[in-house]
């Protein structure tokens, strides 16, 4: 029998690229599946899906039965929601609920997905690990849910000497981006014409699948306790928009946007939104979070995992290729 493997959040875009990075290792993979989860990115993979909420311990603990190793990559990842408090309680809810089952499990590992959300950015230079958000630096209800959701797993290290390392990953671009997420969105929007403009801001963009090999090295190689950024490359908006749009033969955007005037129009599209239950496409966080360049160093996972991600235009091109075959780019 091989080692067994529970990963949470394989429904989604990085969590379905770990579990095939564990599958493709030989790992008997069990992967969480909610009763109602889109199931189109484990159709194919050799796993064994169990029903469970990462929010509820007692069926956390039935699905980690038997596993050795955790992989919890599970997260609600909304920038706006009707109810913002619905995004924290979640996200908290889940880490505590997940690690309260591994403790009664003892499985061997915990890797635990956080993300560069978490991490403070600087202005115009790209921050590793050291830099981290207070309560009243961090912008937004995603933001701060994996700031608290951080702060517990670190928690959970020190009171119980639980064997968690943590992994934040970047901006992930790449295949297999069902919902999508915000970036993939502005991946589609792009390649079908409804970005002419841009504005000043900046991005770590990184292929999922390079970001599912980190989780892998920080399993075998990850220090218990330490955080390990995995990114890319950083890229100004502009020069992905450029890219996004050389890949899609399209004309790439030249009208820099200033951001002041967009406020009142991103406020009409929340309340738009609150109305409609859809996501709006462009929001108040958004926007106070784009004066800041998402720059990060992923040098410490390099110098202690030997982790390494491909040029950034490969995950343009990959998604796109996805996003075409699926039917996002008609």
């Amino acid at each position: 029998m091989s080692d067994v493997v529970l990963v949470t959040g394989a429904s989604g875009f990085v969590g379905s690229a770990v579990a095939r990075a564990l599958v493709a290792r030989g790992l008997h993979v069990k992967v969480l599946m909610r009763p109602g989860s889109n199931r189109l990115n484990i159709a194919k993979l050799h796993c064994e899906p169990v029903t469970g909420d990462m929010r509820d311990e007692d069926s956390m603990t039935a699905a980690m039965d038997g596993a050795r190793y955790l992989f919890h990559v599970a997260a609600d990842y909304r920038l706006w929601a009707k109810n913002p408090h619905e995004i924290v309680r979640n996200n908290l809810k889940g880490v505590q609920a997940t690690l309260a089952a591994a403790r009664k499990i003892q499985v061997e590992k915990i890797v635990y997905t956080s993300s560069v959300a978490a991490l403070k950015p600087g202005v115009g230079i790209a921050v590793d690990e050291t830099s981290r958000h207070t309560p009243g630096s961090v912008i937004g209800a995603y933001k701060r849910s994996k700031l608290m959701a951080e702060r517990e797993v670190e928690r959970a290290i020190q009171d119980y000497k639980l064997p968690i390392v943590l992994v934040s990953p970047s901006t992930p671009i790449g295949p297999r981006d069902v919902k999508p997420t915000p970036t993939g969105r502005v991946i589609v929007e792009a390649a079908t014409g409804r970005m002419p403009a841009f504005l000043d801001t900046g991005l770590n963009l990184v292929h999922v699948d390079d970001v599912a090999q980190g989780h892998l090295l920080a399993l075998d190689k990850g220090r218990i306790g330490q955080n390990y950024i995995l990114g890319g490359t950083d890229v100004p908006l502009q020069t992905m928009l450029g890219d996004i749009a050389f890949l899609s033969g399209r004309r790439a955007p030249t009208i820099k946007l200033p951001r002041a005037p967009l406020f009142p129009l991103a406020y009409a599209a929340e309340a738009l939104a609150r109305i409609t239950g859809k996501e709006p496409f462009l929001t108040a966080d958004a926007l106070r979070m784009s004066r800041y360049h998402m720059f990060f160093s992923s040098e410490k996972a390099k110098r202690e995992l030997g982790y390494t991600a491909r040029p950034y235009r490969e995950g343009l091109h990959d998604a796109l290729s996805w996003f075409r075959d699926n039917g996002y780019l008609a």
